[in-house]
Order: structure tokens, then sequence, then C-alpha cells
């Protein structure tokens, strides 16, 4: 499972946790704080139609690539991306679908700033952690 964030959204420090070179953090309010006085512009939150074009050009990205995308959910705030394995660098992959992303907004009139830098990876290496992370996802959606 990939996952990224929108610009400002999700900082260091939030109470609900953060991933940092791979560890689950904690809250740190002074951290947030900082980060937040660090913005140059106003976060990004992705609405009902962004939301569907991102999806759609993740999707057709995809393609590009042969890569099954196996559960999908462009959220206001963060995009995770249940996908195969295939023969591509997983950093290649998550910089073109922001690209990809990025690049439908900008034809759709939206400037600046969509992602923040990098991104999460979780493996999953049985089917019973395959169909934990896909249940996961879907709950996004069915939490609109």
């Amino acid at each position: 499972m990939l996952t990224w964030t929108t610009y400002g959204t999700w900082l260091q420090g939030e109470k609900k946790g953060y991933v940092k070179d791979g560890e689950l953090m904690r809250e740190n309010v002074t951290l947030k704080e900082d980060c937040k006085d660090k913005l140059k512009r106003q976060p990004v939150r992705l609405r009902g139609k962004e939301k569907k074009i991102v999806r759609e050009a993740i999707l057709e990205a995809a393609k590009r690539f042969e890569q099954n995308i196996r559960a999908i959910e462009v959220c206001s705030n963060h995009v995770p991306v249940v996908c195969e394995y295939v023969e591509v660098p997983i950093d290649v992959l998550v910089a073109y679908y922001k690209y990809a992303g990025r690049k439908a907004l900008q034809k759709c009139g939206h400037e600046g700033k969509v992602w923040t830098r990098g991104y999460d990876k979780r493996f999953c290496f049985d089917v019973k952690s395959l169909k934990n992370i896909i249940d996961y996802v879907e709950r996004h959606e069915q939490q609109k």
C-alpha cells in the first residue's frame, strides 16, 4: 500500500500521529506549530470533483506500468493505493502517480503545490494482510 498526503494537511507533530522514516511518531505540539508556521501557502484539501480527477489520473497512470490497482481512495487530505507488485522502483511509481494527479488538476485550473514530499509504504506478504489493507482503504470510501 502506498499513501501520500496533500500539502499542509498532515504535519509532523499531529495529534493523530505521523510517520517519519517508517516509524509511527506521537503528538508533538511544538513541532506541529513549527511546521504550520513554515507553510508557504494554504493547505490543500481536495473536493468531490478534484478527488475523481485525481483517482482517474492515477488509474490511467498505472496502465503505463501495467500495474493492477486493487483499491484506491482519494480523500480530501491523502491518497491510499493498494497496488500489485511490478518491477519498477516504488519511488518512481509514487512520483509518477503524484505527477499524474497534479497535472490533471492543473488542467482544471488548480495552481501550485498539491502533495507533500515523500510517501508511506506498507507491504502485504499474505492474503490476510492484503484483505485487511484493502478493507482499510474501502472503509475510507464508505466514510464519505
